[in-house]
């Protein structure tokens, strides 16, 4: 697939998992801004959608705002979802990284809106509550939920298995510059430079025996884009 089919098809994933959403009990609403910190992670693919709508939007003036923040901890993964995966399959150790995540607000938060909500990553969609995080202090997650979620991030990734994968901060001030932009489209990317983890492809779907039934509809849906 080129560029453009693959930014095609990531909007058709998200239409598929805001269909699932739709129906889900959380407490989430507008201006419900706990979630928004400086942990949000996300593929190149998302990034590079998200700086176009920036630049098309006339909001390139949020670099200054990323980069005025720089010297602020960001939680910076080490390992990607379908790595994790392969990990898992393989019976080894798991890097715990729990201790890596920082509550910074995101950089780009305007009066406690996003100013790309339409083209957010999935790491941002995907976060829910049943209860306001910010009253209760953390966020309360269905099982199952987090089934579906690691499913879209393995198939986000899979799409973009030539690309890379990391902190919000760290993928956006990447393609500020127009000729990081065009390496990308040509698949020219070193992402170890530039504080990021490569990609994979799939190497299993991580699904629990408890969800594979239920979770079968959503299967299908990405299975027929």
């Amino acid at each position: 697939m080129n560029l453009d089919e693959k930014l095609d098809l990531l909007d058709r994933i998200y239409k598929v998992y805001d269909e699932f959403a739709r129906n889900l009990d959380v407490a989430c609403k507008r201006y419900c801004d706990s979630c928004c910190t400086r942990n949000v992670t996300l593929t190149t693919l998302e990034g590079y959608k998200i700086v176009e709508c920036l630049i098309s939007d006339g909001k390139a003036d949020l670099f200054n705002s990323i980069r005025k923040d720089l010297h602020k901890k960001r939680f910076q993964p080490t390992i990607t979802t379908n790595r994790l995966a392969e990990l898992s399959i393989a019976g080894e150790d798991i890097p715990d990284e729990r201790s890596r995540y920082f509550q910074e607000e995101c950089p780009i938060l305007t009066d406690r809106q996003c100013p790309v909500y339409k083209v957010r990553p999935f790491g941002c969609r995907c976060f829910v509550s049943k209860h306001s995080c910010g009253e209760k202090g953390y966020a309360e997650v269905d099982e199952f939920i987090l089934t579906v979620n690691n499913i879209f991030l393995q198939y986000i990734e899979h799409i973009d298995s030539q690309g890379c994968f990391g902190n919000l901060i760290d993928v956006l001030l990447y393609f500020e510059s127009s000729e990081a932009c065009r390496n990308y489209r040509e698949g020219l990317l070193n992402c170890a430079k530039n504080n990021l983890m490569s990609n994979r492809s799939i190497p299993a779907l991580m699904i629990p025996p408890e969800h594979r039934l239920k979770i079968q509809p959503i299967l299908k849906a990405l299975l027929s884009l």
